[in-house]
């Protein structure tokens, strides 16, 4: 054998897998993802090479070029042989086949000068004398028994977007019986790129692919940061404080439907409303539990349509706007919070998850959540922030639709996010409602970087189909990565409502939360 890679007892090496939940795939979007990590019997000294890579604790690796030389620099400190393969698709899988069965680095050619010349300098840095090319300056220079060897390899093979689980599975089935060990978690998703996920997985160390780029998706995946340092492959991941703070938080507790991520995971069935009876909507139509059975049985004709986890919710309006200032001057009534309990005390009760509604007026959204802190302390409840009854000075109600700066938001959120991290909670709903652009001017400056809080815009528009799809559209455009869809269906103002049918098929990218007033 041609080639030396990272000192490590290759030849002992046996792989395994075990398979995590699948859900979405990319941030705030629509898709459809796997999970599965390869696993190894490790000697003594590739448990002292794992350690050192967390030995400056856990870390991101981003590979921003896709190159895949930031990870072999991790992962390999030398290899005689290296894989190169050209930029496309299927170079790209046969060099990762190549590269995890020979158990050495692979590196993605770009034609960017500067992700090339990374290339090149990996090769020079690893030290290798054996180059071999796949797709990419594959001819009469490469050598005959590397020809023969890029000509007999079956390549991986997998269905688009599920690429980066079928490299891992290539380096489970490489052979040995499953056996448990001590390693470093390693993450990757479906946006990894093909070259990353081959050298992690060549050093016949464990890689999970996850179906979202945060530890927290799955439980599966938060017991594997308990207490431990890991590695993440791809910028999908954030920054390497982000990562850190996503896995202290892994050990907050889950949510209803299992993981600690509001979203992807589970989706939502809402009925909107105020306990003081029907005028504000379907959930104050009935006493708490009669409440609890109507959401339940939306949420079971949606739960036929998907394997999906179907959770039932309310979005309880605390803070309701008045058309009279009041005594505060701010034209809003904010409910006393023991109001609000019964109905939080019975959605949680029955497993769903409870959104608290502000309709600031005059006043802020953070002095009015303040309002519910301890409400907002308590595991499943979520905040809603409805910028359509927030007033500037000198406006009322309903005389116009209200707007709020990102600011304002803002100060929201990062109350909402100490008050998440300070008391150990699993990650909270933060949604915020939108029909129009001029509700929130510079939504574009909206921070949405707090790992403790699930950013949702919750496109409110109602009439004829064509109206709905023209303002889901137009609340779509230009929105930050980071924000998940909600849906809303109004039972006496839509023309026709949709179906539960019609919301979850034909409403795309499809609806995470949809709530019913």
């Amino acid at each position: 054998m041609r080639f030396r890679s990272r000192p490590m007892t290759v030849a002992a090496v046996a792989v395994s897998t075990s398979m995590l939940i699948s859900g979405c795939s990319v941030f705030g979007g629509e898709g459809t993802g796997s999970s599965g990590s390869a696993e190894s019997s490790i000697s003594a000294e590739d448990n002292s090479f794992a350690a050192s890579l967390v030995k400056d604790g856990s870390q991101v690796i981003a590979d921003p070029d896709g190159s895949g030389a930031e990870v072999s620099q991790k992962f390999f400190p030398e290899s005689d042989t290296v894989v190169v393969s050209a930029p496309d698709r299927e170079n790209r899988l046969k060099a990762a086949a190549i590269a995890v069965d020979l158990g050495v680095p692979m590196l993605t050619r770009f034609s960017a000068p500067q992700a090339a010349a990374a290339v090149d300098e990996e090769i020079r840095r690893l030290g290798a004398t054996r180059v071999i090319h796949v797709g990419e300056k594959a001819g009469a220079e490469t050598e005959p028994e590397d020809l023969q060897l890029i000509t007999d390899t079956q390549p991986v093979t997998a269905e688009k977007d599920q690429e980066i689980t079928a490299i891992v599975e290539r380096a489970r089935n490489a052979g040995g019986a499953p056996q448990e060990n001590g390693n470093v978690p390693i993450f990757a998703t479906e946006l990894t790129s093909f070259a990353a996920a081959a050298t992690a997985a060549a050093s016949k160390l464990p890689v999970t692919v996850l179906s979202y780029a945060d530890p927290r998706v799955t439980k599966e995946s938060m017991d594997q940061v308990t207490d431990k340092k890991a590695l993440a492959l791809g910028r999908q991941f954030g920054s390497t404080e982000r990562f850190r703070s996503t896995i202290e938080l892994a050990k907050n507790g889950e949510l209803p439907g299992g993981g600690g991520l509001v979203f992807p995971g589970r989706r939502m069935i809402a009925t909107y409303g105020h306990p003081s009876g029907p005028a504000l909507g379907q959930m104050g139509e009935q006493p708490p539990a009669e409440a609890v059975n109507v959401v339940k049985e939306w949420a079971r004709q949606y739960q036929e349509l998907t394997d999906e986890k179907i959770i039932p919710a309310f979005e309880v309006i605390a803070t309701v706007a008045s058309s009279e200032p009041g005594d505060d001057g701010n034209f809003t009534n904010e409910s006393d919070p023991a109001e609000l309990e019964p109905y939080i005390d019975a959605i949680t009760e029955a497993g769903g998850y409870a959104v608290i509604d502000l309709q600031p007026g005059l006043t802020t959204f953070k002095e009015q959540a303040v309002r519910y802190e301890e409400l907002l302390k308590r595991p499943n409840v979520g905040l809603a922030l409805d910028a359509e009854w927030k007033l500037q000075p000198g406006q009322q109600p309903a005389a116009q639709v209200g707007s709020s700066s990102a600011a304002e938001i803002n100060e929201a959120t990062e109350w909402l996010a100490n008050l998440t991290r300070e008391n150990g909670l699993p990650q909270k709903a933060l949604i915020i409602h939108q029909f129009q652009l001029a509700m929130l001017p510079d939504r574009e400056n909206i921070q949405t970087s707090a790992p403790e809080l699930s950013f949702i815009l919750h496109a409110d528009g109602h009439g004829t189909a064509e109206q709905k799809f023209e303002t889901w559209n137009v609340m779509r455009q230009d929105l930050q990565p980071q924000f998940f869809m909600a849906w809303k269906n109004f039972i006496d103002e839509d023309m026709p409502m949709f179906t539960p049918e019609q919301t979850y098929n034909m409403v795309q990218p499809r609806p995470w939360f949809v709530s019913y007033q």
